[in-house]
């Protein structure tokens, strides 16, 4: 007897078969099949010749969050209210409801730094319409082709196979300012953390070390100005040392956890899930966690957790427009397999 009911949209599947009571997450391919066929569809033929490339080019693999002059990709500005439409159910297709929500003030972001940067002369060009959306071959049941979008603060990128999505890194996420603290008419309000907990809970792991473990978890008392391997198609695979998670207590290792739970909640239930599964297969044990800097807001810090089958960083040194320092956050989780579908 098999039997299965839905619950949510679409996302948690509980199926009994032969017996057994299991829980399946439903793979989001088909629905980033649809969004991009939806998306595509929405287009002239000369904005889909902006839109598309071929899957194997080159360009696929270029990415950057910097405030760059030119992308690959349709811009949001270049798009119809009914274009953007689609564009963002395509968005939403890769992300969670939290990823999602994280994703659009990032954009939002960018009218607070168009405010605050508007009289510097040669101050790069900030607009929450800024970000593109490439797709790379053809979106179809059957086959292989992945998308991204892209902008300052912003890289997202994945590739899908028939009806299953298998890579989803480079995951990028920045923040300027990290803390809203200025009472603008534009952007979000005072207050706004849209990295909040990438940051809290890195703190708080830090903050549960015994001295013993603060001396092994620390590896700099600077940190770096920025993220290693930025811009490049493959994660970097140097370790930084650090703590072992095989010398943490269980308490430890659950902030661990819960700080990649952090991460791997932006991705949809179903990729959340085979990132961490991964995590344990190859044993949280083996991560190690390496901090830089400063044990408190408000003066430059960094940590790495990396492992196995994954890699995260975060670093917030930079000041944010207003001047208000270490405000100003990049974070990316990478594939140690491979980013973008590459395999070593």
């Amino acid at each position: 007897m098999q039997s299965k009911f839905i619950v949510g949209a679409g996302l948690l599947i509980l199926a009994v078969a032969g017996g057994g009571l299991g829980l399946v997450l439903a793979d989001p391919g088909p629905d980033m099949v649809a969004a991009a066929q939806g998306f595509l569809e929405s287009l002239s033929a000369d904005q889909r010749a902006t839109a598309t490339l071929p899957f194997d080019d080159p360009a696929r693999l270029d990415w950057h969050f910097i405030p760059k002059p030119e992308r690959k990709g349709l811009q949001i500005k270049h798009m119809d209210e009914r274009q953007r439409k689609a564009a963002h159910k395509l968005l939403a297709s890769g992300l969670s409801h939290l990823g999602y929500d994280k994703a659009t003030t990032i954009m939002s972001l960018e009218a607070i730094l168009h405010e605050l940067e508007k009289s510097r002369t040669g101050a790069p060009v900030r607009d929450p319409e800024r970000y593109y959306f490439t797709v790379f071959g053809t979106p179809a049941s059957s086959g292989r082709w992945g998308w991204s979008i892209e902008g300052h603060h912003l890289s997202l990128n994945f590739v899908v196979d028939g009806d299953r999505v298998t890579a989803t890194t480079p995951t990028f996420f920045g923040a300027n300012p990290a803390e809203v603290k200025s009472d603008l008419a534009v952007g979000p309000k005072k207050g706004t953390r849209a990295l909040k907990p990438e940051e809290d809970l890195g703190f708080q792991l830090l903050a549960s070390l015994s001295p013993e473990q603060r001396k092994k978890a620390l590896v700099a008392d600077k940190a770096p100005n920025d993220l290693r391997g930025a811009a490049t198609p493959r994660p970097p695979r140097e370790s930084l040392g650090g703590l072992s998670a095989a010398d943490m207590n269980d308490g430890q290792r659950a902030a661990l956890r819960a700080l990649l739970k952090a991460y791997a909640d932006n991705m949809p239930d179903a990729v959340a899930h085979k990132r961490l599964e991964a995590v344990d297969q190859a044993g949280i044990e083996k991560l190690a966690f390496a901090w830089a800097g400063a044990d408190h807001p408000g003066v430059g810090h960094y940590y790495v957790v990396q492992g196995p089958t994954f890699v995260i960083e975060f670093v917030n040194t930079q000041p944010d427009s207003a001047g208000n320092p270490a405000n100003h956050i990049h974070s990316v989780w990478r594939d140690m397999q491979g980013d973008f579908g590459q395999r070593p």
